[in-house]
């Protein structure tokens, strides 16, 4: 599969590439091939619904999660670790069907697998223009209508911290992988759409250039640089095993990254916001950054409030 990445780009012919956590698995499919597969995406697009997809929830109880947070603290003490995604599975319950909640959802990316999963992402992973590549880390959310939220989300020390580590971690992930690596914006307010909810989201830019033959050695790039930063934690090695060990559960595709190679250049986005179909039952798998200032009872609520579904965004 990374042969035919490389020869479709090397070639300038357009196609999708989908990949799960850990790159293991790395799928690549011609814009032909999409329909026969029963595989649908939007890239920035304009789709919205007016009606709502309700969900009926069952997280994780809150003691068992309290364990899983305590652990990482653990980790993070002994310094194995000094931040770390941490998520988990919710199942829901829902009247719509996977292909109708995806019609239904309205999101900057928007992607349907088959009838395994879909996902309705705010963040972008990588972006090529020409020979650039810049990406755009994301840390920190608050909703929207708090008082002063904008101020309150900027100032707080904790978002402030986990912020930097990922914006550190990923200009090292794209200074492996192209010269001139800059923060070209640092800390700035998105507003994304969560249900029925609007929420601020702090973003950063960050750029770097890439060697003018990089079409004929894309997927080293992807090999390189996956899994994504923002949901990994820092240092990447050692934090993707401690998930492995504390979560406990595969997040299989579930914040890999998936992407549209246009002929020319590179749209991607992390697969956060994620329904997955599991033995005829549909989970949600949703999460929130850990750091030493985390307090656990805000993270388990992020945790949950990060399960809806995405319309008008």
């Amino acid at each position: 599969m990374l042969n035919k990445i490389d020869k479709l780009c090397k070639h300038g012919v357009p196609f999708v590439f989908i990949t799960d956590f850990e790159a293991e698995k790395i799928e690549c499919y011609t814009f032909d091939e999409l329909e026969d597969e029963d595989i649908e995406f939007s890239i920035d697009g304009s789709s919205f619904c007016t009606d709502s997809v309700s969900l009926d929830i069952s997280p994780i109880d809150f003691d068992q999660y309290k364990k899983k947070f305590e652990q990482i603290l653990e980790q993070i003490r002994s310094g194995n670790t000094y931040l770390l995604n941490l998520t988990q599975p919710t199942p829901i319950e829902s009247s719509h069907s996977l292909k109708q909640i995806y019609d239904h959802s309205s999101s900057r990316f928007k992607l349907r697998y088959r009838d395994k999963f879909i996902c309705f992402s705010p963040e972008r992973f990588i972006q090529i223009r020409d020979n650039t590549i810049y990406t755009y880390p994301m840390k920190g959310t608050i909703d929207a209508s708090v008082d002063g939220a904008e101020e309150t989300v900027l100032n707080s020390p904790k978002e402030l911290a986990e912020h930097v580590m990922v914006v550190d971690l990923l200009r090292n992930d794209l200074s492996m992988i192209s010269s001139s690596v800059k923060v070209e914006r640092f800390r700035y307010i998105e507003k994304i759409r969560a249900g029925e909810r609007d929420l601020l989201q702090v973003s950063s830019k960050i750029s770097g250039t890439l060697d003018s033959d990089w079409r004929e050695s894309f997927s080293k790039i992807l090999k390189t640089i996956l899994p994504a930063g923002s949901i990994t934690g820092a240092p990447k090695r050692s934090t993707v095993k401690i998930i492995k060990d504390i979560e406990g559960y595969n997040r299989g595709y579930f914040s890999g990254i998936f992407g549209i190679y246009d002929g020319c250049n590179v749209e991607s986005f992390v697969m956060i916001r994620f329904i997955e179909q599991e033995n005829n039952t549909l989970v949600y798998k949703s999460g929130g950054g850990i750091t030493l200032d985390s307090v656990c009872q805000d993270e388990y609520s992020e945790l949950i409030e990060k399960i809806y579904i995405p319309q008008g965004e």
